[in-house]
């Protein structure tokens, strides 16, 4: 009843109110507030809009939605019934900030002013004049008179009667306070004799229950009175309804009756025409899923046979495809649930099938006999087992590679010596047992031939390695220009799809311009390309098998048959067509490492070599074998070494630097001992040394010709048949006479033998240079101590130094000279530039010699002058003339020249006797100023002229010194 006194905001009109038949924007409309969901929604029938967008109590009663929500943020925050809010509430864990902070007005919610309201309420003006205009014309029945209302105000007088406790919605006698408040059994107690009494009570209570029934019937009774015209207008209305809907039933089953009739002649045969192409399409579709089962099933019965010929690329795609099609086309097939996983544990099998096969290809392929052939061995095999390791990300098999290598060097040299020493009968093996102490008991011949063998199987060895690295490289090479093929390919593809696309929009605007359909300029942009690729696809497949013939099948038949990887053709070295599949995705980073780490491994085989041969060398040395090797045997034990690293830096591209660090070890411990050898066996030639001049042997004169030739070098041992030529008592070299003793001799071929050394080991250049250098200073420095010191007197016991002595230590010092510059060329052809500045050294050995010469000369003159000195200081101008005195002068420089002419060059005996004189004049003018004898034409100065004179006959009558200007003129102080 009380629904009775609801009144709608706006009329509902029906569909004869011609106020109602506007059609209002559905735009405009404001959004509907939503109605709390049914507790059992309605399931989704397809229509979007029948869905309920609210939650629903069934499927979501689990899950937290808005309507569990019961108190929000800002209400507990706004509560207008709070005179102050405790601020140690919020404090306590959002700070003491939280309590001052203001709250900053929201960017997302837009500031609401009465504009906003203008389009609603001029939308909702037109409706508030139609409800104007309708209560105008229909007013309310509030037209009574006062007796009525007098009536009504005396009906709600007596409702008042009626306690409240009746009138509540939630009345309910179970309760008990309810029951107890509407029946107060507390005033029914029959105990104590109050019976009558409470008789009474109780049929008060039930008359004054009866009269509140009559109240309200009273007053229901009215209120149907006030409506009864509403009551009997609906009764009217129900007959009326009743015949409408009798004529409708009619109109109905006629409609109905035509229906079938056209459903039966137009409908029913075309249906059942469709209904059979689908279910043919299905039965299609059916078959060849069975078809594709059939296939899939056989996968692994495939694999297995592929396996068992080594075709792991095959049976890697195969088993990728069965995956891709289990997960595409087959997913969800029951029988199959347990195919996936059983093909990747064969998959991980044939990972590890293959890295055992590699391993047993490594071991095979290095440990094969080392024949001088460098073909690759099986390289299909090889190949094949490349790209599956490629294709299964496998990128740790260079790893085994390199150990492999490691293994076959260590067995080459092994079996090398076993070969070796079994080939040698001294060598007793019971009683040696080691393999290192048999190999030590070979002798330098037999050791080197040894070497020689090790470094050519080593050489063979690298070859085969570089061979079998060539292939693989070749492989990843031919992967990395794939990947870059197809990612041109694919940014070609997509440059012609946004062509394609960009095309295709400019038709369609032009069709829809036309006025045609939209879905006939897709239709016909899609055909043509959807032709070509079919085609395509059966022209690259001929060998696949044939489709049904109806058009409804193939598209299905394609799909089943047509392969989910791309291959090309992809050429090996080895004339092998291998198929590169488009799932091989390494990236171009990972492929240009891998070819790097080839090359990488190429050059640690060679150090591996190296590292190897270094060992075999250090075994060896373990006695001072190799420090006991003489120069011949070591140059040929460098040379092999050198030709060694030469070989492998040509096969690998770089220079090993272990067996190179070894000989240059071992050459500098070789240096060290050829240079003591040297420099003890100079030390103990100038020990004995006598210093006179010896005969000079033709072999000696043949070296010193070949150096001037231009041929530093040590001439080779001529037959005993020869005929011996007979020694020679001076040097000749380039026309000039060398007076020299045989220390010299010696010590030029020992010169030789350094140079002759940095020819045969160009690698101990700098240090021969520092030894030679060394070498030349100590003979200048120890002959000096020798003859200038005088030390030959103890060393050697010669009774005195002479000038004889004096002058042949300057001749062959002048020999060292002169050879100096040829072995400084010989030496700055052999140094690279950066190190010429080493050349330096034998500048300062050239001034040291040079030095020393001139102190030579420097010690005659001396000689000369001590002489004088003791002879001219008893000089009297007296007869007879010539005087004692310059007779004994004259007889000692007589001597003096005999001694030096035969051992010095003429050009420097003349120099020398120039200082000579002029020691003699300085001695003789003083000698005379002392007695005081001047140039006055007196008898004492006839006398001096006259000694003078045949002082100067006697000095110009020797050998080279007829033109000698000796100017006597000097000695005389002039008359003032």
């Amino acid at each position: 009843m009380a629904s009775s006194h609801r009144s709608s905001p706006v009329p509902q009109g029906s569909s004869s109110d011609v106020f109602f038949k506007k059609e209002v924007d559905p735009a405009k409309h404001i959004r509907p507030v939503q109605s709390l969901p049914d507790v059992c929604p309605k399931e989704p029938t397809g229509d979007s809009n029948s869905l309920c967008v609210a939650p629903s109590l069934v499927t979501d009663q689990h899950r937290w939605t808005v309507y569990h929500s019961k108190v929000n943020l800002p209400a507990a925050l706004n509560d207008p019934t709070l005179a102050k809010r405790e601020s140690d509430f919020f404090t306590k864990t959002w700070g003491l900030d939280f309590v001052d902070t203001e709250v900053i007005p929201s960017f997302y919610l837009p500031q609401i002013s009465k504009e906003h309201f203008i389009a609603y309420q001029q939308e909702i003006f037109q409706r508030e004049k139609i409800h104007e205009r309708c209560k105008n014309i229909c007013p309310p029945k509030d037209t009574f008179d006062r007796t009525l209302l007098h009536i009504h105000d005396k009906s709600r007088t007596d409702l008042e009667q009626v306690p409240k406790i009746f009138m509540k919605p939630d009345f309910a006698l179970d309760d008990s306070l309810t029951f107890n408040s509407v029946l107060p059994w507390s005033h029914f107690n029959t105990a104590g004799g109050k019976g009558n009494r409470d008789a009474a009570s109780s049929k008060l209570l039930q008359e004054k229950l009866s009269h509140y029934l009559d109240i309200v019937e009273v007053n229901i009774a009215h209120q149907i009175s006030l409506r009864s015209e509403a009551f009997f207008h609906a009764m009217t209305s129900q007959h009326e309804l009743q015949d409408y809907l009798k004529k409708t039933s009619q109109a109905v089953k006629m409609l109905r009756q035509k229906i079938a009739q056209i459903d039966k002649v137009m409908c029913e045969g075309s249906l059942h025409i469709l209904r059979l192409a689908l279910t043919r399409n299905n039965c299609v579709k059916v078959y060849n899923k069975l078809k594709l089962m059939a296939t899939v099933h056989q996968t692994q019965p495939t694999v297995q046979v592929l396996l068992s010929t080594s075709e792991f690329v095959g049976a890697l795609d195969l088993i990728a495809t069965t995956q891709e099609v289990l997960q595409q086309e087959l997913q969800g097939v029951h029988s199959f649930r347990h195919l996936g996983s059983q093909l990747c544990e064969l998959e991980k099998l044939i990972d590890k099938m293959m890295i055992a096969e590699f391993s047993t290809y490594s071991h095979s392929d290095l440990n094969r006999p080392l024949d001088g052939e460098c073909q690759v061995l099986e390289e299909e095999r090889l190949v094949s087992l490349i790209f599956g390791l490629l294709k299964q990300r496998k990128l740790n098999f260079l790893e085994i590679y390199g150990e492999e290598m490691i293994i076959t060097a260590k067995n080459i040299i092994k079996e090398r010596v076993i070969n070796k020493v079994s080939q040698i009968e001294e060598i007793d093996t019971d009683v040696v047992v080691k393999l290192a102490d048999q190999m030590r008991m070979l002798n330098f011949p037999q050791w080197i031939d040894l070497l020689k063998d090790i470094f050519s199987k080593f050489t063979v060895f690298l070859q085969r390695v570089k061979a079998t690295l060539n292939i693989i490289h070749s492989v990843v090479l031919s992967v990395l220009d794939k990947n870059q093929r197809t990612r041109e390919l694919e940014e070609i593809s997509q440059q012609r799809s946004a062509a394609k696309d960009s095309s295709l929009d400019t038709e369609v605007a032009y069709l829809t311009h036309e006025g045609l359909f939209i879905s006939d300029a897709f239709g016909e942009g899609e055909l043509a390309p959807a032709a070509v690729d079919t085609s395509s696809q059966r022209n690259t497949s001929p060998n696949s098998e044939p489709c049904s013939s109806d058009s409804v099948s193939e598209p299905e038949c394609t799909d089943s048959s047509s392969s989910k990887e791309q291959t090309s053709a992809s050429a090996t070295p080895g004339g092998i067509d291998v198929m590169v599949s488009e799932d091989m995705r390494l990236t171009d980073l990972e492929l240009g490492k891998l070819a790097s780490n080839i090359q990488e491994l190429l050059c640690s085989a060679s150090d591996v070599c190296h590292d190897r041969a270094v060992k075999f060398l250090m075994s060896r040395a373990k006695d001072g074998f190799l420090e006991k090797l003489n120069s011949t045997e070591f140059i040929t034990l460098s040379r092999l070494m050198e030709t060694f690293i030469m070989d492998t830096e040509q096969i690998c591209g770089r220079k090993s630097t272990s067996l190179l660090g070894a000989l240059q070890s071992q050459a500098n411990k070789f240096v060290s001992r050829f240079h003591e050898e040297r420099r003890t066996k100079l030390s103990l030639l100038l020990d004995n040394e006598r210093w006179k001049q010896a005969d000079v042997p033709a072999e000696f004169q043949d070296l010193v010709d070949s150096i001037a030739d231009g041929k530093i070098a040590l001439p080779e041992k001529k037959p005993a048949a020869t005929e011996e030529r007979k020694p020679a008592e001076v040097l000749v070299v380039e026309g000039h006479q060398y007076a020299v003793v045989g220390t010299v001799l010696l010590l030029i071929r020992i010169i030789l033998e350094y140079c002759q050394c940095v020819d045969s080991i160009p690698s101990v250049t700098t240090d021969m240079l520092t030894r030679l250098a060394d070498l030349l200073k100590y003979f200048n420095s120890r002959s000096c101590q020798l003859v200038l010191g005088a030390g030959a007197l103890q060393v050697v016991g010669l009774k005195t130094i002479t000038t004889k002595n004096l002058a042949l230590s300057s001749r062959c010092l002048q020999l060292i000279v002169h050879y100096i510059p040829v072995v400084r060329a010989h030496f700055a052809a052999r140094l690279p530039p950066k190190q010429w500045s080493m050349l330096r050294h034998f500048d300062h050995i050239t001034k040291d010699y040079h030095d020393h010469i001139a102190e030579i000369s420097a010690k005659l003159v001396a000689i000369m002058d001590s002489l004088f000195d003791k002879l001219l200081s008893k000089y009297e101008v007296k007869a007879p003339v010539p005087s004692p005195c310059f007779r004994n002068i004259c007889k000692q420089m007589t001597k003096m020249h005999e001694a030096i002419f035969d051992l010095l060059p003429e050009e420097q005996t003349r120099m020398l006797f120039l200082r000579i004189n002029a020691s003699y004049k300085l001695h003789l003018k003083k000698q005379l100023s002392h007695l005081n004898v001047i140039n006055d034409g007196g008898p004492q100065n006839g006398l001096v002229t006259a000694d003078v004179a045949f002082y100067t006959g006697n000095l110009q009558a020797l050998k080279g010194l007829k033109d000698l200007d000796l100017n006597m003129a000097e000695i005389w102080e002039q008359k003032r």
